[in-house]
């Protein structure tokens, strides 16, 4: 991954925040993205204080001029996008009774349309390169959604039908599209609606960013399209 530019989406803390690390380490150039500038700098400064690289873009997934705006910043500053990492996400913990509305087009926003909007900016760039990379971030509860997170496991299960479509599509692009499911990991996200997971139960983000690294490598190109569940 050495010069390469990787674009990762909700870097300010957490998964993305890991992630980000993982690829700097390697020499990549990361920009992370997020809607919180306070967090995206301390994740800069992490990455420099280990000798990365890394540069930062507010970004708020759920506004398309913000996601074009990002890739713009990849191409103003380095030029080209090898890697992007869709991993920014809310959660929605409420049964259907319960579930509000407007929270849940909150969720449509970010879960669904900020991923469909990053990809199809993302796409001439990636393509351009000829061996471009997206991996979407999903969850177990895709296909195991239980009691309250209905919402949320739809939304992801939107992101993997759409990882496999778009892994179709990139093959005659050069472009390689997959999709990583967590299981519950130790983050602010998880710990929000369930502040009293046991924690022996929980992967760590460093867990996650390894996993999604790996599925970046050319031993995975035939992999294309599918999702890896990550639990512990």
């Amino acid at each position: 991954m050495n010069e390469k530019v990787v674009v990762v989406t909700g870097g300010g803390r957490g998964i993305g925040r890991a992630i980000c690390r993982r690829f700097a380490a390697t020499g990549a150039h990361t920009i992370a993205a997020a809607r919180t500038e306070e967090q995206l700098n301390e994740t800069q400064s992490l990455i420099q204080r280990d000798g990365g690289s890394c540069s930062t873009c507010v970004t708020d997934v759920a506004d398309r001029q913000q996601v074009a705006a990002l890739m713009a910043f990849a191409e103003r500053e380095h030029g080209r996008l090898d890697v992007l990492i869709n991993n920014a996400g809310v959660a929605l913990n409420a049964p259907i009774e319960d579930c509000d509305p407007e929270v849940f087009d909150a969720l449509d926003a970010v879960n669904i349309r900020g991923v469909f909007h990053a990809c199809r900016a993302a796409w001439p760039m990636l393509r351009r390169g000829g061996e471009g990379v997206i991996v979407n971030i999903s969850s177990v509860a895709a296909c195991d959604p239980f009691p309250g997170f209905a919402a949320y496991g739809a939304s992801k299960a939107f992101v993997e039908a759409l990882t496999r479509g778009l892994a179709t599509e990139g093959k005659e692009a050069g472009i390689r599209v997959y999709c990583v499911g967590p299981g519950a990991v130790d983050t602010q996200m998880l710990r929000g609606p369930f502040p009293d997971f046991p924690a022996e139960q929980c992967l760590q983000p460093d867990d996650i960013a390894e996993t999604v690294y790996q599925m970046t490598q050319p031993a995975c190109r035939y992999a294309v399209g599918q999702t890896l569940y990550v639990n512990k």
